[in-house]
């Protein structure tokens, strides 16, 4: 095991991702290794495993790293959702940055369960910066810590970051400040990604471009509850009729109980005739199962 370990991390260090210091070295099955997984966060080590418990080889490993890498140890579980824990290094008290394509991001292993960033969002993040430029204007709905929102700001963009936590809210501004974005001309609005879809429907505001990631499941602060299988097309109805003509919607869903040609045809058969749809697969440095379906449509 130990030695398809370090064969996995030799072969993402042959990736060219340009000024980035995050990425996946070990994806689970499609490395050899079901049920293990190792991201790095600019030299900050998060082992992940589908088992309760870390093994004593896994552990003895991490131990054997040099004394600067710090690694954290998480068990994969949706149900109890516990934040990491110190495995080998110093412990992180604090949150710290990393690089995406020269972007900077605040992460942190004291958060809870999700460190701040989606690392499998990377080639997504990179579309919409480079699909945005001045005078555009971006709805980030489910926006969790902003990233897409600096990706776009970043290009020129006004953007309007949604989600219904204040906590993620106020790290989206951070994340806007690490990259020195005025926030003048930003928004940020908490609540419920339906309820201001509508709103802004009905106030005949439109948008440039609008994100559309939302969690496989979720219950806003009225209980009403929301499920991609049953709901996405739902929304993707909802956020085309408030975007300006010509507009794009970037649509992706990491659930696992649909396959891809399902998602592609739950978001074509919600939108208006005429609609342009294409696929993207995942970053390279994912190589197991293709979880993350991502369809980007213009209209």
């Amino acid at each position: 095991m130990v030695h398809k370990i370090n064969t996995s991390e030799k072969l993402r260090d042959m990736l060219s991702l340009g000024d980035t210091n995050a990425c996946r070295l070990i994806d689970g099955a499609g490395d050899y290794l079901p049920g293990i997984y190792l991201d790095d966060f600019a030299g900050r080590r998060l082992l992940s495993t589908s088992s309760s418990s870390l093994s004593p080889e896994l552990r003895d490993w991490a131990n054997s790293l040099p004394p600067s890498i710090t690694t954290y140890w998480k068990h994969l579980d949706q149900q109890t959702r516990e934040a990491p824990s110190l495995v080998a290094g110093k412990p992180l008290t604090e949150s710290f940055e990393i690089q995406e394509y020269g972007v900077r991001y605040l992460i942190s292993f004291q958060s809870g369960y999700s460190q701040g960033i989606f690392l499998d969002q990377r080639e997504n993040r990179r579309r919409v910066r480079e699909r945005c430029q001045s005078g555009d204007t971006v709805l980030n709905t489910f926006a969790y810590t902003g990233a897409f929102s600096v990706c776009a700001a970043l290009a020129g963009a006004t953007t309007t970051t949604l989600d219904l936590s204040q906590p993620y809210l106020d790290w989206a501004r951070e994340n806007m400040a690490l990259n020195r974005i005025d926030e003048e001309g930003q928004h940020f609005c908490r609540g419920d990604a339906f309820h201001w879809l509508r709103r802004f429907a009905r106030q005949n505001r439109r948008f440039t471009g609008i994100v559309l990631d939302p969690p496989t499941f979720s219950r806003d602060h009225q209980g009403n509850i929301f499920r991609v299988e049953e709901h996405y097309g739902d929304l993707v109805t909802l956020a085309a009729s408030c975007l300006s003509p010509g507009g794009w919607l970037l649509c992706t869903s990491n659930c696992r109980r649909l396959s891809g040609p399902v998602f592609t045809r739950m978001v074509s058969n919600a939108l208006p005739s005429g609609a342009h749809i294409e696929t993207h697969p995942m970053p390279p440095d994912f190589t197991g199962d293709p979880y993350l379906k991502t369809v980007m449509v213009e209209t």
